[in-house]
């Protein structure tokens, strides 16, 4: 990392500034355990947690690799069929999506599949990076990460959606801080990719 640095100060004009919260939402089907990993993730500690009416927002800050000191405020919204069409008030403008799934509950996960695939093709959240959190890999019959990407045809959603599934255990934390570190990193490929093509269209 620190030999590209000298060139043009390039990979640092990437990387998000650490003293704005990158901003990123939660969402994924009632019960998928959304805002137990929310907790989990602020307070290092389970949380007894009821459904979502509406939305619970937290700062938290990554403790690992890359991301580590990185401030992300994320936005955890209801996944009650009811409460779905408020997901888009949420995802505009937004870092990063990360999508919670059951990887227990095999019969709704056409459903959760049909929820993600409308989120990523609304136009306003065109290639924002997705992070799917392959959540209770502690339970029988758990999917596991690439039974769950083909399930959810992550790679239908086309060659330019950044993506990450990330086995996850919400209740004990496992693999949450690791899923956080992949999320960091696609956002700071995708805003290089974004400033290239930024940089490209002013040539032409």
């Amino acid at each position: 990392m620190g030999g590209s640095v000298g060139k043009g100060g390039s990979l640092l004009d990437a990387l998000p500034s650490l003293t704005t919260p990158l901003h990123v939402v939660m969402l994924g089907l009632d019960s998928a355990g959304k805002t137990t990993a929310l907790y989990r993730l602020k307070f290092d500690q389970y949380l007894n947690t009821v459904p979502t009416i509406g939305f619970n927002c937290e700062k938290i800050k990554g403790t690992i690799g890359k991301c580590k000191g990185t401030s992300f405020l994320v936005w955890d919204v209801g996944g009650q069929e009811k409460l779905r069409p408020l997901w888009r008030s949420y995802t505009r403008c937004t870092d990063g999506i990360v999508f919670v799934v059951d990887s227990t509950d095999i019969e709704r996960m056409e459903e959760a599949k049909m929820e993600l695939v409308r989120t990523v093709k609304s136009p306003e959240n065109s290639s924002v990076p997705i992070l799917v959190l392959a959540n209770k890999q502690d339970l029988p019959g758990a999917k596991d990460a690439a039974q769950v990407e083909k399930v959810l045809a992550l790679k239908d959603l086309g060659p330019q959606q950044l993506y990450h599934v990330q086995p996850t255990c919400a209740v004990i934390g496992e693999g949450l801080e690791e899923g956080l570190e992949s999320l960091y990193d696609m956002i700071c490929k995708k805003k290089k990719i974004n400033k290239n093509n930024h940089k490209n269209n002013k040539r032409k």
